[in-house]
């Protein structure tokens, strides 16, 4: 029988009030845990645990979380981009001066790694593959999958660690049929959607401590813990972007292909930089002054023709070209090993933190399914992806290969 581990209960009761401290416990001793099953006799000082420390305030705290339990913390700053302008360097220098800072705190020792050949060939590559194919993909999610829960994993494994722990804002839970990956309590900060590629096996060799908070209980701990990270900023946008414009970090490795934008009665209307820089939906940054007739509604990319390099653009948000309820998706994975039994009743979403959508899920052969949504959704992106949902349970997901 498996010992399941509490974290909250043996934080020191001076670290909150009393009220926070009893609401704290609650979540501990609930029937959904982010914390994982660790077999029985062997006690958190006999457990290796490698971290994924950012530099961030999340991964501190996770960090800070398994530490004050008692567990055999290790730390790992992974460098999975090579910085080539002076903003992406000293943004780089920072972080990793901040992990040494929250080490030192916790008195933990830190490991660093250079993943940026993995995330080149593995992730960049694919990412700009995808925008010359008219698509938009998410790296953060192929990063997910073949760096922060691959290349890391392995690393980890030869540092000695029994498990890895990161900052996300999810949680795993065990029953009779294995491990599954539910969202994070904090409904704003959820990151299940990130994390649809990972599997079983890996969901039990993973903690996410966090999993259970809200962001302004991270930042208290942080606080509380004497983190100087506490209030630094949380990292948005794509990580080897930063706060670099994208249409000029994209220009460096796209070369720029302009052409006409067009509106859907074929009216020539303005003109695009290339098409890799737009996407679905998009309403800044299209160079668009008033049309005589056309009132004063906004302009939205509703689709790229590739064959003629075209852009073209609806007026108004509630278009009807922008909304579908169909889509196929493919490279399916399914968190359980197995597919389900089609056709699958579920809810979905197409783009995070998008509120769960009610859908029919029909499988079409192979990895590839279509689905249906019971209303209709508004630009459905092919090159994101579509993840699925039972509850507050992750299946699993796809990349959207088109939508109609």
């Amino acid at each position: 029988m498996l010992l399941v581990i509490s974290l909250y209960l043996n934080i020191p009761t001076n670290f909150f009030e009393e009220a926070d401290l009893q609401e704290l416990k609650m979540k501990a001793t609930g029937t959904s845990k982010s914390w994982q099953t660790i077999d029985p006799g062997v006690g958190p000082a006999d457990t290796p645990v490698i971290v994924g420390l950012s530099g961030g305030v999340d991964s501190a705290v996770c960090a800070f979380l398994l530490r004050r339990h008692g567990y055999d913390v290790r730390a790992l700053f992974m460098k999975n981009w090579e910085e080539d302008d002076r903003e992406g360097y000293c943004a780089a220098a920072r972080d990793l001066a901040d992990a040494e800072e929250i080490c030192r705190r916790l008195d933990i020792p830190l490991h660093t790694v250079n993943f940026s050949t993995e995330y080149w060939d593995q992730v960049f590559q694919h990412f700009l593959a995808e925008f010359t194919q008219g698509r938009t993909p998410n790296p953060d999610i192929l990063c997910n999958q073949k760096i922060k829960f691959h290349a890391f994993f392995e690393h980890a494994l030869g540092l000695g660690g029994h498990y890895i722990a990161t900052g996300h804002y999810a949680r795993i839970t065990r029953d009779e049929h294995g491990f599954h990956l539910r969202k994070g309590l904090d409904p704003g900060k959820d990151q299940s959607y990130f994390l649809y590629t990972l599997g079983r096996t890996l969901l039990e060799k993973t903690l996410f401590p966090i999993g259970d908070l809200s962001k302004p209980e991270v930042r208290r701990l942080a606080r509380d813990a004497g983190l100087p990270i506490h209030d630094k900023k949380d990292s948005t946008g794509i990580c080897f972007i930063g706060e670099r414009p994208f249409k000029a970090f994209l220009g460096r490795y796209i070369k720029p292909c302009p052409g006409d934008i067009e509106s859907i009665d074929g009216q020539i209307i303005g003109r695009h930089d290339g098409l890799p820089y737009y996407t679905l939906g998009q309403r800044q940054g299209l160079g668009i002054g008033g049309r005589r007739g056309a009132g004063s509604a906004p302009w939205y990319v509703a689709g790229k023709d590739q064959n003629r390099n075209v852009l073209l653009v609806v007026q108004g948000r509630e278009h009807p070209l922008l909304y579908g309820r169909h889509l196929v998706a493919e490279q399916l994975h399914w968190i359980s090993g197995t597919a389900p039994i089609f056709p699958l009743r579920c809810r979905a979403k197409v783009r995070y933190r998008q509120p769960d959508q009610d859908c029919e899920v029909i499988h079409e052969g192979g990895d590839v399914c279509r689905v249906r949504f019971d209303q209709p959704q508004w630009a459905i992106t092919p090159g994101q992806s579509v993840v699925f949902y039972h509850g507050d349970e992750c299946l699993g997901g796809g990349i959207i290969r088109e939508a109609k």
